[in-house]
């Protein structure tokens, strides 16, 4: 989608006030880079840069059974300054605060997972996380 009329559309609706939501990897899409999970070795591909400063990873819960070094590949790959989030099924991260930007809600049954080098944070339902806002 990146560089298509389609895309330049969506972008424009969205600043106008439309909803844009991805899921699974239209949320890793969404940012800056996204890796290859299945291929570890491949690099990232980019992005469509809406939120330049974040990485997700989907399916959370279920990668963690699956691929559990999944999260040091993340974490070490990451850009200095951008924030690796983990987000479980079942569950969503709304960013729904624009008189503060940098405001995410967690919403759904599950957690959304805040990945540093020193460990993971979990935040649920409700819960408000301060994450880099999207770009303008």
């Amino acid at each position: 989608m990146r560089d298509t009329l389609v895309w330049t559309a969506v972008l424009a609706a969205w600043r106008g006030g439309a909803a844009l939501a991805g899921c699974s990897a239209g949320a890793m899409s969404l940012t800056a880079h996204v890796p290859d999970i299945r291929h570890p070795l491949k690099g990232a591909d980019p992005g469509l840069g809406v939120v330049p400063g974040l990485r997700v990873i989907p399916h959370f819960d279920r990668f963690l059974g699956w691929m559990p070094e999944l999260v040091g590949r993340f974490l070490a790959r990451a850009p200095e300054g951008t924030e690796v989030v983990g987000i479980d099924e079942d569950t969503a991260l709304v960013w729904d605060h624009p008189d503060a930007p940098g405001s995410w809600t967690v919403h759904g049954r599950q957690s959304v997972w805040v990945l540093r080098t020193d460990g993971r944070e979990p935040f649920g339902e409700g819960a408000t996380v301060a994450l880099p806002a999207p770009a303008p």
